[in-house]
This record gives structure tokens, sequence and C-alpha cells, in this order.
């Protein structure tokens, strides 16, 4: 039997969907988020975009007109699979802090606990997607331990997204040295994307 060789295309296609569908739903008016499987929802997908937009546009944005054909390399495959999964788990938790300490500051809403279940019911959900097993359970350590420190009061309003915007940087499987160059140009493009989302989850809180 032949082996099957993956290419960027299997690699990323579900990927560039929600990228694309996101782009989109900018030109369909935005349901309210009321409860709490709209609120899952919209951490999912919106972690799931800034996930992909952020690094593959870095990617791209180094590789220029060699994009395409890293995409033919096994290893690299393998490195930018590790890559999104990492960071948008990482984006994933952010949110969700985000999202419960918004609600907390601003409709106080007090049942915190319902971010942990929100959490570990889109990792598990992911397995279908094929995410690693062990960035899931990894994952869900640093989400507990995260949780039971966190200041529900001020997170949203202290550099809440600066966990996945450091993912970012430290995932992307671009040369050391040239990450170094491009940190604050990475880092700073992380959070004009969060600032998007932060923006777009004010408009339609509704809780």
């Amino acid at each position: 039997m032949a082996k099957y060789k993956l290419t960027w295309k299997d690699l990323t296609w579900r990927d560039f969907k929600i990228y694309l569908f996101a782009l989109f739903k900018a030109f369909i008016p935005k349901q309210k988020i009321s409860d709490l499987n709209q609120l899952e929802n919209f951490i999912q997908t919106k972690s799931a975009w800034v996930t992909q937009v952020t690094l593959y546009g870095y990617l791209k944005t180094r590789m220029g007109t060699r994009y395409v054909l890293h995409f033919e390399n096994d290893e690299f495959m393998k490195s930018v699979n590790t890559a999104k999964w990492n960071i948008y788990a990482d984006a994933l938790q952010d949110l969700t802090f985000y999202t419960f300490s918004y609600l907390y500051v601003n409709f106080d809403y007090r049942d915190t606990n319902k971010a942990k279940d929100i959490f570990f019911n889109i990792l598990d959900d992911e397995t279908s997607n094929k995410m690693p097993l062990d960035i899931i359970d990894k994952n869900k350590k640093i989400f507990t331990e995260r949780f039971q420190n966190l200041d529900w009061k001020s997170y949203c309003n202290s550099l809440p997204f600066n966990s996945s915007a450091l993912s970012l940087y430290k995932w992307s499987p671009i040369a050391e040295n040239l990450k170094e160059l491009d940190r604050k140009i990475v880092l700073n493009s992380a959070i004009l994307k969060w600032d998007i989302i932060k923006k777009e989850f004010k408009e339609r809180i509704k809780f």
C-alpha cells in the first residue's frame, strides 16, 4: 500500500474554512449572546479564528512566496499542527477567563465554575478534530491552576490576552533568531486581533 502523504490542504482546510466563514459573517447581523450555549460557541469560534489568522498570517509574512512550498515538508507540517493546537488552547483559556471576568464585573454574574465547564467541554469536543490528547490534558491542568488563582474583578481589564499572544510567539515554527526580530510585531498582531473580539463581545453580550 502506498504511503499517504499529507499536504498543506489536508492540514489547514478546516482552519481556512473557519477564517473565510468569519469574514463572511462580518456582513451578517450578529446574534446577541444571551445564554451559556451561545457564549461557549463564541469562545470556541473566536479563539479558533484568532489562532488561525495570527499563526498563518505570521507564517505567510515570514515565508513570502515560498509559503505554500513549506507545507510539502512533513516535519514542518507537524510543527505547524503542534503550534496550532497549543496556541488555540491558550486562546481558549484567555477568552474564557476574559468573558467570565467581564460578566462578573459588568453583569454581576457569579457562577464562575461555568467557565471551567465550558472550557472542558470545548476541549473534549475537539477530540473529534484530532486535537492531541496530551495537549488537552496539559491545558486542563493549566486552566485549573489559573482558575484557582484568578481575580475575576480585575482580569478583564488587566492584559487578559497576554498568555495567548506569548503562545503565538513561543510556538510559531520560525527560527528563533528571526522570531527575536519579530517579537514586538507578533505580540502586537495578536493583541490587535483580540481587540476586535473584545469589541464584538461587548456589543453582543446580553446576559
